[in-house]
């Protein structure tokens, strides 16, 4: 999986090494390229180096019925391991669905004594989660990178696809603020190519120290 960051890498370089070699004015857009390699380089060690993070992220699950919007704080690591509560809209705040990589529980905070055990994983609720973009990124056989110049600067976008054939949940796509290397937007689309979920995110903190109580009941 590694051997696909290096080419991807090569391809680029290639392409600004005869890039710079039409003229003045095409050496003037290879020195464009050449930063937006650099930023590309660097968010893929990004990727690569993550173990763990804390997010606070707005997630729209999209159907043909509507939208359903939570804000929620998540907490997860490449491991498998993962904590996400939703602190709004008010009816469900305080739900909390964790897992330490063994089982799955949920409880609300708010509820005393309520607590779900042996709860089903879901690919809805697994695919919200940086860590899982990442896997599913590092094991596509097919990929796309691309760069887009957005209103609040560049952002490096990078897509893979989703295992499973699910028809909802068909490929991933991630946008990456080149500046900051900080994740922006996580979208997951259907087989026609509509959103299905929508990751909008906040507050990232990027490898941080997650207490394993965090993931445990």
């Amino acid at each position: 999986m590694y051997k696909k960051l290096l080419v991807l890498i090569t391809v680029v370089m290639v392409a600004l090494i005869v890039g710079t070699s039409c003229g003045q004015s095409d050496g003037l857009r290879g020195m464009a390229d050449a930063e937006e390699v650099s930023a590309f380089e660097q968010v893929q060690r990004m990727l690569m180096e993550l173990q763990s993070y804390r997010a606070i992220a707005t997630v729209e699950f999209r159907s043909n019925k509507g939208t359903n919007t939570y804000e929620t704080i998540q907490h997860a690591r490449i491991s498998g391991e993962y904590r996400i509560e939703v602190t709004a809209p008010t009816h469900v705040s305080g739900s909390v669905t964790a897992s330490d990589n063994s089982q799955i529980f949920q409880f609300n905070s708010r509820v005393n004594g309520r607590v779900s055990l042996m709860v089903q994983e879901t690919p809805e609720r697994n695919e919200i989660f940086l860590t899982s973009f990442i896997r599913n990124y590092l094991q596509s056989e097919e990929v796309s990178v691309s760069v887009a110049d957005m209103e609040e600067g560049l952002r490096t976008v990078l897509e893979a696809t989703v295992p499973g054939n699910h028809p909802y949940l068909s490929n991933s796509r991630l946008w990456v603020d080149n500046t900051t290397l900080l994740p922006v937007k996580l979208i997951i689309f259907d087989e026609d190519g509509a959103e299905r979920i929508v990751v909008t995110y906040h507050v990232f903190e990027y490898n941080i120290e997650l207490d394993d109580a965090l993931f445990t009941l």
